[in-house]
């Protein structure tokens, strides 16, 4: 396990404190699972993008996205996000 250090402003700290009352966790626990939390989302939104540029398949997009097929179906569907074209079609045929 490697080891991370930043300095973050007053405010930022503060409100990691609340976090860390509200959660009941130590602060290690509490920045591992935030940053967990923020990667993921990350990974989602640059799934999401790069399906909506028609640079990646639907179903690598969900592999990006570190989600199952229908969950990330579920995603696209909320966020209105068209991704049917022949080529992705062809593709994601292949791909199963």
């Amino acid at each position: 396990m490697g080891t991370i250090s930043a300095r973050v402003p007053d405010d930022l700290e503060a409100e990691l404190e609340d976090f860390l009352e509200e959660e009941r966790l130590d602060r290690s626990t509490a920045v591992r699972k935030l940053l967990a939390e923020g990667l993921a989302e990350w990974r989602r939104e640059q799934a999401l993008d790069r399906l909506a540029e028609g640079d990646v398949t639907f179903t690598k997009a969900a592999e990006i996205a570190g989600m199952s097929d229908w969950e990330f179906a579920a995603l696209v569907e909320k966020r209105d996000i068209s991704w049917v074209s022949s080529d992705h079609l062809e593709a994601d045929l292949d791909e199963l």
